[in-house]
């Protein structure tokens, strides 16, 4: 096998303007097949594919031996159920995140991966962005000096889509299992490190479903603060802050669709270096990371241990909201 034939469990908008695209571009790989029913749905991914094959049903792609993985965007509930069946009919898997509502739910994916040797990943898609990279390299290399806390903000307002999955709470929803993810996962990627306690957690409900929240951690070398909300202006940046200097990235999550990523070093008298990367297309690298794991067998650089650890941590930080 010389590049990875991908088929897409449904036909989702965000696979239909972000994923599928990247899919189709990364190197060694291709769109091959869609799953859905609907003719209407399935016209603009066969304009990017043209010759895409259609089946109408998630089990039917399943069953073709014409395809080698499957990128599910299914809603959150129906990760788990997907994934595994996905695994059983001997396909690689890229799960939209969160693969889980709660941690334990990984287990039986990452079992069934080790089971059948098959690449499974949750699509975490902003740890394949040479920005996360620099920052990382920043800190490690001690130009903050040393760390005293992250603050992590991000937000976007759905609240005139009452339908979206994200405000109904038997799909999964919620601004903490959809942007959480991020706000806390790229701290634990940054630092390496987990968290020790959970402070505080304010979170705000409707619908049974949070839709603003504020947290602070205390990790072991470092305090950690993150706002999420469903209901506040579009606001994205991260904030790594030390005795010596501060790194702030100002598109940290959605990458060119938010804006230019962009990381700055500010350092003493008002001294700042920055670095851009326009043009950079952090879903194109996911994919390209994936189909190396599996043509190459090269490890996966965003294993479903590491996301299991942020949902751990999304699960403390319900644990303490709700007392």
């Amino acid at each position: 096998m010389d590049h990875v034939r991908w088929g897409i469990l449904g036909a989702a908008n965000f696979a239909r303007q972000h994923m599928a695209p990247a899919l189709h571009r990364a190197a060694r790989g291709s769109l091959a097949a869609l799953a859905t029913s609907s003719a209407d749905k399935a016209k603009p991914f066969i304009e990017l594919a043209p010759g895409l094959e259609i089946f109408d049903s998630y089990d039917a792609l399943l069953a073709s031996d014409s395809i080698d993985a499957v990128y599910i965007p299914l809603p959150n509930h129906l990760h788990i159920e997907w994934s595994l069946k996905a695994l059983e009919a001997g396909k690689h898997v890229l799960v939209e995140k969160p693969l889980a509502m709660e941690a334990a739910g990984f287990d039986p994916v990452i079992v069934k991966r080790d089971a059948t040797g098959l690449v499974a990943a949750e699509a975490y898609m902003v740890v394949h962005h040479p920005q996360w990279h620099k920052a990382r390299d920043l800190l490690q290399a001690g130009e903050v000096g040393e760390l005293v806390q992250i603050d992590s903000v991000f937000s976007y307002n759905n609240a005139e889509d009452g339908g979206n999955i994200r405000n109904r709470p038997e799909t999964g929803g919620g601004a903490i299992p959809d942007i959480g993810v991020y706000t806390y996962g790229t701290a634990r990627f940054v630092t390496g490190e987990e968290p020790e306690e959970i402070l505080s957690a304010e979170v705000r409900w409707e619908n049974d479903v949070d839709v603003w929240s504020q947290i602070t951690a205390r990790f072991p070398s470092f305090h950690f603060s993150a706002v999420n909300s469903m209901r506040m202006l579009p606001r994205q940046e991260v904030n790594i802050h030390g005795t010596h200097g501060l790194i702030r990235l100002t598109a940290p999550f959605n990458a060119g669709v938010f804006d230019t990523a962009r990381v700055e070093l500010h350092r003493p008298g008002l001294e700042v270096t920055s670095w851009r990367w326009p043009g950079v297309n952090q879903y194109v690298l996911q994919g390209e990371a994936f189909n190396a794991s599996v043509l190459d067998g090269v490890a996966y650089p965003c294993p479903l241990e590491f996301s299991r650890g942020t949902q751990a941590m999304i699960d403390q930080v319900f644990a303490k909201a709700k007392g």
